[in-house]
């Protein structure tokens, strides 16, 4: 395996020799799973022509739905989940880390049931929440938080909080990244590249409906675009906000150096750094992304791994660029910030993610990643495996993906064939087709077994 320049923290093994995969067999194997899908999952499919009477698309977000139907889920216990066909799937989707825990852990259940006993709603301070955003401030290393419910609020609020605190409206981010749904920040998630522009200077792609306001978008791993636009406009920006690993486009990885130097130039242009953990947070290890990378932004978002399965987000950091909510240039509202099951989440979070138990998850998502990318070097596939914390990924490219234009130039239709692959054999993967996997704590040996030799029996298939 060759050595990228990715930072130290991350893991990235690409194969020395590869080989292009047959179109033709590609396809075919393709509409094999397609048809698979449909005649194993009568349920489901039934279910999804039930709920699309009353819910847009049959589903409640519009990433769980996807053609021709989404699984259907009943139930879920530790890494497992039973869908409506009764098939027992291997969960590696994980609510995208909101299950870090394990669905229905036995030390959150217990510290749910608890809070059933005093109340789950206050609208009022409480040492609850006191007592929750002491242990969060603690494990990552910030002086103030407030607490939401969502990531998008959490990005959203952050963003505001920068905004007054600067008294400018301008946000910079980068191009393919997903920070939630507020429109501060949805422009050029995963545009077209048709309408994307240059690559060194990406036009501003905004979603539809979105009114984002004043924004500029820039490649990640490029410090001299982010430069040239800091220089130009800084006058005018207020923050930069970024995943410090991209994980929206599968994981892609910073450069060794980038976040640094993404760091410098903040402090060099007076302009707010905001790191978006929704997604990493406590998948990253047991102080987050920000600590780990040994990159300290001024103000952080979370949300998913801290909240043990329960609705819950944190918008937080330095107490001086926290002074907007303080003095009320930022008003921050929200009936259920702060209510009492999420609190007792937090509890159960901060008992159970220990330095230890995430340190062997971790093991086995390494473990995980190496040995599939032993079988990408057997069978000489055009993809590699890129892995942060306790979080993993097969990228089909044979080239590292540092930004997002790499990712569209990755393989799509082998990605769509993976995913059907991994759900005809009970295995339930993030739709989107990025791969991702998470190894959460009721993950075991077993359950990285399961996933490694399912990925060799799809590589013999690809092959032929």
């Amino acid at each position: 395996m060759k050595t990228q320049t990715n930072h130290p923290q991350t893991f990235r093994a690409v194969p020395v020799h590869s080989k292009p995969l047959d179109s033709l067999r590609l396809e075919n194997l393709l509409q094999q799973q397609l048809d698979l899908y449909k005649s194993r999952l009568l349920s489901s499919g039934l279910e999804y022509q039930l709920a699309v009477q009353n819910i847009p698309l049959g589903a409640h977000s519009t990433f769980q739905s996807f053609e021709p139907f989404p699984i259907s889920v009943v139930s879920a216990k530790g890494a497992w989940v039973t869908d409506v066909d009764g098939r027992k799937m291997l969960d590696l989707s994980m609510g995208f880390g909101s299950m870090l825990a394990g669905h229905l852990n036995p030390e959150v259940v217990a510290e749910l049931r608890s809070a059933l006993d005093v109340g789950t709603l206050y609208t009022a301070p409480s040492p609850l929440s006191r007592d929750a955003a002491e242990r969060l401030c603690r494990r990552f290393g910030i002086e103030q938080l407030r607490f939401t419910n969502s990531g998008t609020e959490s990005t959203m609020y952050a963003v505001r909080t920068a905004r007054a605190y600067t008294g400018k409206e301008g946000v910079v981010k980068v191009e393919g990244g997903y920070h939630g749904s507020g429109d501060a920040v949805l422009f050029s998630t995963k545009p077209s590249i048709e309408n994307a522009g240059d690559a060194e200077s990406p036009n501003v792609v905004v979603g539809n409906a979105a009114v984002p306001g004043e924004a500029y978008v820039v490649p990640f791993n490029n410090i001299q675009a982010l430069e040239k636009v800091f220089s130009e406009h800084a006058n005018t920006i207020a923050c930069f906000i970024v995943e410090p690993v991209l994980e929206n486009i599968g994981i892609v990885l910073p450069d060794e150096g980038y976040l640094e130097a993404v760091r410098a130039l903040c402090d060099k242009y007076k302009i707010v750094l905001i790191f978006d953990e929704v997604k990493t947070g406590l998948t990253a290890g047991p102080q987050g992304a920000s600590q780990r990378l040994g990159v300290i932004p001024d103000l952080i978002a979370l949300a998913k791994s801290i909240g043990g399965g329960i609705p819950l987000a944190a918008f937080g950091g330095k107490a001086e660029f926290m002074k907007p909510v303080t003095d009320g240039r930022m008003p921050h509202l929200g009936t259920f910030n702060g209510h009492a099951l999420a609190m007792a989440a937090v509890r159960a979070v901060d008992k159970i993610c220990t330095k230890e138990a995430l340190d062997n998850a971790e093991s086995l998502n390494i473990q995980a990643l190496n040995r599939i990318s032993e079988i990408i070097t057997e069978y000489e596939l055009p993809a590699h495996t890129v892995g942060f914390g306790v979080k993993g990924c097969i990228t089909w490219s044979p080239t590292p993906v540092r930004n997002y234009r790499d990712y569209k130039a990755t393989n799509f239709l082998v990605a769509e064939t993976s995913f059907l692959w991994s759900l005809n054999h009970q295995i339930m993967t993030p739709p989107g087709l990025d791969e991702q996997w998470l190894i959460s704590l009721a993950h075991g040996q077993a359950e990285v077994d399961f996933m490694v030799n399912d990925f060799k029996e799809l590589a013999k298939n690809l092959r032929g």
